[in-house]
């Protein structure tokens, strides 16, 4: 058996990416079809040359990933994109495109969620008889995951602790659902604040987002995941969910394969774009996770700050304002200092610096100067962003539409978002 790969040995990398009718962009449950034209059966996974394609909870979305740990990051989104252009061709067939986005702007979930019916049926099933996928924070949500891997207690606390740290910036970066059922969310990033409230009903699946500060399996399994399936036996005796994959923080521990799997990413316009993002994110995680003492290991700030940190990003995106001294002081930075201004301090100081990086640098410069692809597709829209809740007052159980938006426009906005995913480009909406 080989063993587990050590730290930044290697990457994986999963998009998903909702499908869509070629003309109207409403959704379209066809990812099913697409596969069985692909593999001749109703597969679960299709390997496509180094990049394989599987199915999700809803027949609307389509995930890509890399097959297997890659070596590099570099490269990727071509590889990426390479299949991107391979699937437009099929998809055409069945009148369908692929969208990108961490949200569908005006999907209606209640009405138009399809579970996946073939292979794995029996768990997607059990989700939605505990949970009722039939909302946002089920139906409605596209990510993109990064994999990074440990190899034992002192690699995983070291990571573990970085990523902690890390995970309540990822929305000023990264968030791309700032519209829903054709409206402008309360949020910036309504994907995860959708996501916070999905599985309220067992609250010990989700936790607060940002995982709680243990740093080894034995701590992991006994805090983390023992408790969730403690509290979800229940309402599952038959153990059908009893997998680490169960764990639906923005970050879970993958004892299974050896890594730590970041959730916290919404997909953005392009594979280049999100491979950007990936790129700042481990760079940081990175730097943190090989400081000797690890900062985020050693002196892990409580998961209650990180998760207030988290909910004013989710809120305003590269606007929040971190007051927290202990914090900023983690990354070089005083307080007070906005989100947006801590990502150009850490990209600055530790991506940049790096010769491999200028394959991302042009997608991280847009997101820098104009903010993450939410606030460029509100400009485009020309609407003004919801508000989001007083951090202080709480976190909410799930997004509630605001203002309409011309669907007119809209439609227009996301053909173009489209037209990105398939030509590899980065959305510019300068102010």
């Amino acid at each position: 058996m080989r063993a587990p790969l050590r730290l930044f040995q290697a990457f994986g990398i999963e998009i998903e990416f909702m499908v869509v009718d070629r003309e109207t962009l409403d959704v379209r449950p066809v990812v099913d079809r697409l596969i069985h034209d692909i593999a001749g059966e109703f597969a679960s996974e299709v390997a496509l040359d180094g990049i394989a394609l599987s199915n999700e909870l809803t027949l609307h979305v389509a995930e890509l990933k890399t097959d297997g740990p890659a070596p590099r990051l570099q490269g990727l989104a071509d590889r990426f994109q390479e299949q991107i252009r391979a699937l437009d061709e099929r998809l055409a067939r069945l009148h369908a495109r692929l969208m990108p986005g961490g949200m569908h702007p005006w999907m209606d979930p209640n009405a138009e969620m399809r579970l996946w019916p073939h292979d794995y049926n029996a768990v997607y099933e059990k989700f939605d008889e505990i949970f009722d996928c039939t909302g946002h924070g089920w139906a409605n949500l596209q990510s993109t995951h990064i994999n990074l891997p440990f190899r034992g207690n002192d690699e995983l606390g070291r990571l573990h602790g970085a990523i902690r740290v890390v995970l309540p910036l990822i929305p000023a970066l990264a968030a791309s659902s700032p519209i829903l059922e054709g409206r402008v969310g309360p949020d910036l990033d309504n994907r995860l604040r959708a996501y916070q409230g999905n599985a309220r009903r067992v609250p010990s699946v989700s936790g607060l987002v940002v995982p709680e500060a243990v740093f080894t399996r034995r701590d992991y399994e006994e805090q983390i995941l023992h408790r969730i399936y403690r509290d979800l036996e229940p309402h599952d005796p038959d153990g059908i969910l009893r997998y680490e994959w169960a764990n639906a923080r923005g970050a879970i521990v993958r004892f299974d394969r050896s890594a730590i799997e970041i959730r916290l990413v919404d997909s953005q316009e392009s594979p280049r774009a999100d491979l950007a993002v990936a790129a700042a994110v481990v760079a940081v995680v990175r730097a943190l996770a090989l400081a000797d003492p690890p900062p985020g290991s050693t002196h892990p700030p409580a998961t209650e700050t990180l998760a207030s940190i988290l909910d004013t990003t989710i809120a305003r995106g590269e606007q929040a304002v971190i007051e927290d001294d202990a914090y900023l002081g983690m990354l070089g930075l005083a307080a007070p200092a906005t989100a947006g201004a801590v990502w150009r301090h850490l990209v600055d100081r530790h991506l940049r610096p790096d010769p491999d990086a200028a394959e991302w640098l042009p997608a991280l410069d847009v997101i820098l100067e104009q903010g993450p692809l939410a606030r460029r597709i509100l400009r485009a829209v020309e609407a003004e962003p919801g508000r989001g809740p007083d951090p202080v007052a709480g976190r909410q159980p799930g997004p509630a539409p605001g203002l309409p938006v011309d669907p007119t426009r809209l439609r227009a906005v996301y053909r173009r978002l489209c037209d990105c995913l398939l030509a590899g480009t980065i959305l510019s909406v300068p102010d």
